[in-house]
Parts: structure tokens; C-alpha cells; sequence
């Protein structure tokens, strides 16, 4: 059946995961993704390690779907094969050094003048103005900037995320900002503008610590995994070892929890627990009780007394427990797709569509449809043979 993008073309001067994990998202609606590189080695990504049966695990996550063109763009004849693809492009999504992509004649300003239906993303670390524009920006170095490793880790040491999240969240914005900008352009006709920025980005995620400090106040204090101001919600040890992640909302799920649970009804009535504010203060004294009852079960057995009591809870799973997670394996969630080594497992985008199947196509090998594409485009043997021997493409 047809994805709602089938019909656009995006080209994408990407590396790393921002951008890649936009366009990748694009490529899943059915969009046609033009990834370029630079010759030989590509996508610095590719090289970060070699976990995914010899691949990147970075670059396959965000790279399937994709046609990989190799392109010096430092190369008269390489930029014009550039512009030629522009030409019936849709979308250009870039995130490359701050500057890098205007002194190559690819600004907005001057690619709309020549494609006025081209929608232009510019993907940055700090966004395309301002003091901080020509910041090096890696996602530790956002997390840092938004505040996010001042909230994370525990009492006694800050942490960072343990995946890209700053790279998630501008990935994330730019998709729905082009998604927004090709419906605009149904009603107006013309290309837009998209600057997103990775600590805009993140700084929206920080929303709920922000205003828990508006105007000066104490921020929420690191409390590891747990939550740093609902108590109990986080991890509690069983006697066999194994953690169980568990959260309490309201004044109903605690006392169901005294009674069922820790079977201490009578802790619905300690003052010192009446409510989240009391439970939050005294959480020494909660999470003893809490350990001395957990010390006599096993993780499957709280987690029993937990269901029972209908108490939101959690395993506290290796990436081999959510590889082998039954309810992504009831629901299909995985499937192969090919790649230079052989088929790789992946998992479909989130969201099942009644409409239309995602596209679960190839990780591209570097260069692998550069030929195919300068054909398309119209160069010949010589030229495709010149082009190779002056390393431009």
C-alpha cells in the first residue's frame, strides 16, 4: 500500500546521528533518501565499532532505507552533481559544520532562489546564529549545556544519558519539522526554512526540572534511578539479587501497596508516609521497610504481589532481555533487513498504521548507488570513469 512519503525525495550531507536518525525516519514513510558521503571511508559513523556483525551499531540503527552516493563536495564537478539532484529534490537536510554548508552555495537563501519548493533543514548544535554558534557541539557536551547531567545520576556524581538523547531529540524535531513544512508547502506552494538546534532541543525535554526550579528554586535533587520526587518509584533489590523497577502515583496505589504488597496495612496510617511530600522526606526510613520485605522474595515473586495489587512495575532489563522481550515478539516488532554483511534484525518504527507497511530496506555499503545515480542523472561511462579518477565522487 502506498506510505504517505512515497513521492518525496530527500537529500541528506549527514553524518553521526542527528541528522541520519531524522532522514532515516523519513526513509521509513516511504521517502526516497539520497545519503552523501565522502569518498572512501563515508560516514565517520560507520567506524565507531564493529559490534553489528562487523558494522557500525550506530550507523546501521539509523542508516536502513537509505542510497549512499559518495560525493567530494570540495570538487567543482562533484557540486554540480549536487545541484543537478536539488534540482527535483523535495528536502535537504544538513548537518554539517557550522558555515560549512552556505560557503558551499547551499544556504537557504540561495538554493530557494534557484528550487523555491525545496524545504531546507539545518541541523546544529547551538542553531544557525547567536554566541554559541560555532561551539563544537557533541551530544555529551548538550546534555551538559541543557542541564540534563545536573538532574542525572546519583547524590554524589552527575551522569550523562546512556544513549544520544541529544541527537534523538534533534533528529526527532526535525522530522516533525519537515513533516510540518511538506504540509505547508501543499497550501502555499513554496519551500521553507527548518533551523533546528540540539540544545533547543533538549532544553525542551528539560521541562519538568526547569519549572520545578522557576525563579530560583532548589532544582530536583540526582537520585540515581529512581524517581527524585515520587517515592517509592524506582528500583528495589529482591532477595535473589534481581532489581524490580516499581512506581507508586497516588494515595490509593500506596495503600494497596501496605496491604498487598508489604502487607503492613498499618503503614497507611504513619504519619510519616500520609502523602508523596512525608514519603519523599522519609525515604530511608520507607526503603528499609520496603528492602526487609523484598529480602524474602524473589524479583519473579514481587513482582507477583505487584500485579496483584495492580502497582505499576518493571524488570530491569539487559539489551539481551529486550532483544528477546516476548511482548515486542508477540506484536512483530522485528524484522530482518539486508545489509553488506548479510540480513540484520531491526525493529519497526514505532506506531502501527492500519494504512500502510513501513519501508524495512538495505543499509547501504559506501557509494553503493553512486553509479546508478549519476546514470539516472544522465553522465556516461567517460564521465562516471573521469569523475572516479579525480576522486570527486
Amino acid at each position: 500500500m502506498a506510505r504517505p512519503l512515497d513521492n518525496i525525495t530527500v537529500v541528506s550531507l549527514e553524518h553521526a546521528i542527528a541528522a541520519p536518525f531524522c532522514t532515516r525516519q523519513l526513509a521509513d514513510l516511504g521517502a526516497r533518501v539520497i545519503k552523501v558521503e565522502r569518498p572512501g571511508q563515508g560516514d565517520f559513523a560507520r567506524a565507531y565499532d564493529k559490534r553489528t556483525s562487523g558494522l557500525a551499531s550506530h550507523f546501521v540503527w539509523v542508516n536502513r532505507s537509505k542510497e549512499s552516493l559518495t560525493l567530494d563536495l570540495k570538487q567543482p564537478e562533484a557540486l554540480a552533481v549536487l545541484q543537478e539532484l536539488l534540482a527535483d529534490a523535495d528536502v535537504l537536510v544538513q548537518n554539517l559544520a557550522p558555515g560549512a554548508a552556505a560557503r558551499m552555495g547551499l544556504s537557504f537563501e540561495a538554493l530557494h532562489a534557484r528550487h523555491p519548493r525545496l524545504i531546507v533543514c539545518d541541523i546544529s548544535g547551538y542553531g544557525n546564529d547567536g554566541p554559541y554558534r560555532d561551539k563544537k557541539a557533541y551530544d555529551l557536551l548538550i546534555q551538559s549545556e541543557a542541564g540534563f547531567v545536573s538532574v542525572t545520576g546519583t547524590p554524589e556524581e552527575p551522569s550523562k544519558s546512556g544513549v544520544s538523547i541529544a541527537d534523538i531529540a534533534a533528529g526527532m524535531y526535525a522530522y516533525s519539522n519537515i513533516l510540518a513544512a511538506l504540509l505547508q508547502r501543499q497550501q502555499t506552494g513554496a519551500g521553507s526554512h527548518i533551523d533546528v538546534s540540539m540544545l533547543e532541543c533538549l532544553t525542551e525535554w528539560m521541562g519538568f526540572p526547569l519549572y520545578y526550579a522557576y525563579e530560583g528554586a532548589p532544582p530536583p535533587p540526582r537520585s540515581g534511578a529512581s524517581h527524585a520526587t515520587i517515592y517509592p518509584y524506582g528500583p528495589f533489590q529482591a532477595g535473589d539479587g534481581k532489581s524490580v523497577m516499581l512506581g507508586l502515583q497516588n494515595e490509593r496505589e500506596w495503600q494497596a501497596f501496605c496491604e498487598h504488597v508489604l502487607l503492613r496495612p498499618e503503614l497507611t496510617q504513619d504519619p510519616r508516609f500520609a502523602g508523596n511530600a512525608q514519603r519523599n522526606e522519609n525515604r530511608a526510613e520507607l526503603r528499609a521497610l520496603i528492602h526487609e520485605e523484598f529480602a524474602q522474595l524473589t524479583a519473579a515473586g514481587v513482582i507477583e504481589r505487584l500485579e496483584r495489587a495492580k502497582i505499576g512495575n518493571a524488570q530491569v532489563n539487559t539489551m539481551a532481555d529486550v532483544w528477546a522481550h516476548p511482548q515486542l515478539h508477540a506484536r512483530e516488532r522485528l524484522q530482518p533487513v539486508p545489509s553488506p554483511v548479510g540480513a540484520i534484525q531491526a525493529f519497526l518504527p514505532p506506531g502501527v498504521n492500519s494504512s500502510y507497511s513501513y519501508r524495512m530496506d538495505a543499509i547501504p555499503a559506501v557509494g553503493e548507488h553512486t553509479e546508478a545515480i549519476l546514470r539516472a542523472l544522465g553522465r556516461g561511462d567517460a564521465q562516471i570513469a573521469a569523475l572516479r579518477a579525480q576522486q570527486a565522487v
